[in-house]
């Protein structure tokens, strides 16, 4: 690895520190190396912090950042936002060259604080660790350029498809704990926290609530600046006032849970309510009169969602994926065979639109102890 390379992977492992703390803004970390090859300052973006990393780490460096380099994984910004443009403070400073791993993936500015800081005499080169650069900020990619969050369908299954045993219909009661069955061992199930982190969103249909009786929340230690936000599916509201995830919600006042429903019953929207719980109907229907998916993640988007973790059953599966609305997947497999008559399977359902099989792309595989995943892409988050 080069020394740009090495400088350049301190920038993203900086950058990596911000995973929770920045949406719906990228996630930046800087590095300044003074004009003797030493580092001088660094910085890591937070959303709360307001100051971007590139300027954190001119403070930090002070006059040693004159005819320094600043190593940066993301192109710094040249228009004003909630703060002055970087490129202006990085030229007064006297930082000498620049070296990023991407431009800004927003088409409205994307390549201008490039262009800014060529036209000052900044030298600057662009492209070094591109590829962990666009993986490290493709929620923000997707968007900021389409308005909708990335959607990531993970599941964890057997190696035969089956997501669990067959479905016991049954009330939930005050006692109950999680009431479903693992599948994966205690690594895959820790990783799944992670991915939750790195999400503004889980989202669930009703069924997995009545089956499983899940808290559905972010169990990785890790902070984040606003809690993950808890998406039911429920088109007639049947979640049960007793279900964990609904105690949670009266019992820590976080307002962390919305229903999307389909629902005319003011009285059911109204008790809800009373309890913590956002209720949002929507007039976009599928054709059995279930909340459009594609409706309730462009409502999402416009409330500065950038990404949504689904982990729902074999129902919110297919209509996720006939709805053409997943990114990526991460599907956990287990060694073993279900071989039930009965048994769940990934996804299930009918649908006039679904005629070809779903590709995946850039894979990547993951080992879990006896498990492993398949992280693919549907398609790409910077794409049209």
């Amino acid at each position: 690895m080069s020394t740009d390379e090495q400088f350049l992977q301190r920038a993203l492992d900086l950058a990596r520190q911000g995973i929770g703390l920045a949406s719906p803004n990228p996630h930046v970390g800087a590095v300044i190396v003074d004009a003797q090859g030493n580092i001088a300052g660094t910085g890591t973006y937070t959303y709360a912090g307001v100051k971007h990393a590139e300027v954190l780490a001119l403070e930090a460096a002070g006059s040693k950042s004159r005819g320094g380099t600043l190593y940066i994984n993301l192109e710094p910004h040249a228009h004003q936002g909630r703060t002055p443009p970087c490129t202006g403070a990085l030229i007064a400073a006297g930082i000498h060259r620049v070296v990023a791993s991407m431009p800004d993936p927003n088409p409205k500015v994307s390549g201008l604080g490039f262009e800014k800081l060529r036209a000052a005499g900044v030298q600057v080169d662009v492209g070094q660790l591109e590829e962990p650069a666009r993986r490290l900020n493709e929620s923000f990619a997707r968007y900021i350029r389409h308005g909708v969050p990335l959607i990531t369908l993970k599941s964890a299954m057997t190696l035969d498809g089956k997501i669990a045993p067959a479905r016991i219909d049954r009330p939930i009661r005050d006692s109950d704990e999680f009431s479903g069955t693992w599948i994966t061992g205690e690594d895959a199930r820790a990783h799944v926290h992670q991915l939750r982190h790195q999400s503004d969103a889980i989202l669930v249909g009703v069924d997995t609530i009545r089956s499983d009786n899940p808290q559905l929340t972010d169990r990785s230690g890790r902070p984040r600046r606003r809690p993950l936000l808890r998406v039911i599916l429920d088109s007639h509201l049947r979640l049960p006032i007793e279900a964990r995830l609904i105690r949670s919600v009266v019992a820590e006042q976080k307002k962390d849970v919305v229903i999307f429903c389909s629902t005319p019953d003011e009285q059911k929207i109204i008790r809800f309510e009373e309890l913590g719980i956002r209720v949002e109907k929507v007039t976009d229907l599928d054709r059995k009169g279930r909340p459009d998916i594609r409706a309730v993640l462009r409502r999402l988007g416009e409330l500065e969602i950038t990404s949504v973790l689904i982990e729902g059953g074999a129902t919110v599966n297919w209509a996720a994926l006939t709805s053409h609305v997943v990114d990526k997947v991460f599907f956990y497999y287990a060694p073993m065979i279900s071989g039930r008559m009965g048994a769940i399977p990934f996804a299930a359902g009918a649908s006039r639109d679904f005629r070809e099989p779903f590709q995946l792309h850039r894979l990547h595989l993951h080992r879990f102890g006896e498990d492993f995943a398949v992280e693919g892409y549907l398609r790409d988050p910077y794409g049209e």
